[in-house]
């Protein structure tokens, strides 16, 4: 939950935590609703016959269709297979794959999956050393990288249809907000944006006299002050608390000895703006909790391996899509004659200036029209985006809706100028009037697709696409990488958002 805490205080005279007395009319809550994923019993369910289809495939490819035994035993592959399913499962458990806290929300869940595999290898490696069993290499070597792979696109594709029940209206957390108005309405702002992230706001706790706060043209009902709680929890039929800011004080252990005693979840907002996940480690200092907050990387071997990949993937890419290429030139001239590549100055990493290449979508005088429909502008902040843009050409309009127009872009990958995946690249112009923080957008190289491209494209607010880059650039990992490029199909087969 980012851009929370800003500066926000407790109001003079506010209520204390320390009125926070057990209503006695009032018991245990117990946890409702469907949680905000399904049961445990599926993810296994959907392991385990992802481990099924690899164990056959490892057998069929190492041994074909006939029965096989460990060297030296009478111990058939088919047993082997058996004993190997609860080993992985278990290997997965304890890796934290199966936290219901991470499941359907960020890339950890993918991290503790490859964790589980890289274990279950190590497990295997003892077995065979200690345990003196002689497992066929080529059925390991091909059982664990098909297993994770299997895994993962099983995890992926659960996690798409968790998306589309919690857009139904299941699987969702009853969140109740406490803190300040102010840091309710931000908080609560970014969780109606993220709807498949499995949280429904349900009411409010704050120091006002307000009967309801606006929350992205919601209505959020004050279901009292921070006094009332817990029968804002019992009335709610709330099973997850939020606290917004600080404003709680020194009262937060009152705070979470109640919500604890109330039998639901407690979420605490850092007051550190969009910094989270790996990045943040909490130290207990003379027994005070610290968050320490790391420095983002961008060097090192992976760093290393994503300039390989972008490189590789611009002369493949290029390569692969020259019948593409070639298509839409010829349609490009067909339809006005004009030329068939758009070029223009756009700003790398470190502020320095690269010519991005584009198919042309608009006019010959595209710029020069501008002027005239700055007033028609449909969104906020630097961008200009219209949908009805009328200098966008016939051709055009079907190369924007699915992305073919950015296809030129790998040139710039393969010299070097663009990434695969990163923030949007900016213009000069816009980077001019960047306020500081933004700035840090310019640590990476701009992408060819990124946080902005699969969480809505043009239909973003200029806040909410620096508030994606900025994620990306303080949160990257090649994990990130590989959950945007491949949900960036999704996003181009589909064709919304794009205009």
């Amino acid at each position: 939950m980012s851009g929370t805490g800003r500066g926000a205080r407790p109001a003079p005279g506010g209520t204390a935590i320390a009125a926070f007395a057990p209503a006695p009319a009032v018991g245990r809550v117990a946890k409702r609703g469907t949680g905000a994923a399904p049961a445990t019993a599926v993810y296994v369910a959907v392991d385990l016959l992802a481990l099924s289809a690899a164990l056959l495939i490892a057998h069929l490819l190492r041994f074909g269709v006939t029965l096989a035994e460990l060297k030296g035993t009478d111990i058939p592959y088919v047993l082997v297979s058996i004993a190997t399913v609860p080993m992985w499962l278990a290997v997965l458990a304890l890796a934290g794959a199966y936290d219901r806290r991470i499941l359907g929300i960020g890339s950890d869940e993918y991290h503790r999956v490859i964790n589980g595999a890289v274990h279950f290898l190590a497990v295997v490696a003892v077995l065979h050393l200690v345990g003196r069993l002689v497992i066929a290499r080529g059925f390991v070597g091909v059982l664990i990288p098909v297993a994770l792979v299997l895994t993962v696109a099983a995890r992926y594709w659960l996690r798409s249809w968790l998306y589309a029940r919690r857009s139904a209206g299941e699987y969702l957390h009853r969140t109740l907000l406490v803190g300040s108005p102010g840091t309710i309405v931000d908080v609560g702002t970014h969780i109606l944006r993220t709807g498949w992230s499995g949280f429904r706001i349900v009411g409010a706790c704050a120091d006002t006299d307000l009967t309801a706060l606006g929350v992205n043209g919601v209505a959020v009902p004050v279901m009292g002050r921070l006094a009332d709680l817990e029968r804002a929890i019992a009335a709610s039929r709330a099973d997850s608390v939020a606290v917004t800011d600080e404003s709680v004080g020194d009262d937060l252990p009152a705070l979470t000895a109640l919500v604890q005693r109330a039998g639901v979840d407690l979420l605490v907002a850092p007051a550190i703006v969009d910094v989270a996940g790996p990045r943040m480690a909490v130290r207990s200092l003379a027994g005070v909790p610290l968050v320490h907050v790391k420095e983002p990387t961008f060097s090192g071997p992976q760093r290393l391996a994503k300039e390989i990949v972008d490189r590789a993937t611009g002369v493949f890419g290029l390569l692969a899509m020259a019948p593409v290429i070639a298509t839409v030139a010829i349609a490009i001239k067909l339809d006005d004659g004009g030329p068939v590549f758009f070029r223009q100055v756009r700003v790398g990493r470190d502020g320095t200036f690269f010519t991005m290449v584009k198919f042309r979508t608009m006019v010959v005088d595209a710029e020069t029209l501008l002027t005239d429909l700055n007033q028609k502008n449909e969104t906020d902040g630097l961008l200009f985006k219209m949908k009805q843009d009328p200098r966008i050409t016939r051709v055009g309009r079907v190369l924007r809706k699915h992305s073919i127009d950015e296809v030129p872009q790998l040139w710039n990958l393969l010299v070097g100028e663009m990434s695969l995946v990163g923030p949007r690249p900016p213009l000069p112009s816009e980077v001019e009037l960047y306020e500081n923080h933004v700035n840090r957008r310019l640590l990476v190289k701009p992408g060819l697709t990124g946080l902005w491209q699969v969480s809505g494209r043009s239909d973003l607010s200029w806040d909410e696409t620096v508030r994606l880059d900025l994620y990306y650039v303080d949160h990257w990992t090649p994990i990130m990488d590989m959950v945007i490029v491949a949900k960036t199909f999704s996003t181009v087969l589909r064709g919304s958002g794009a205009y």
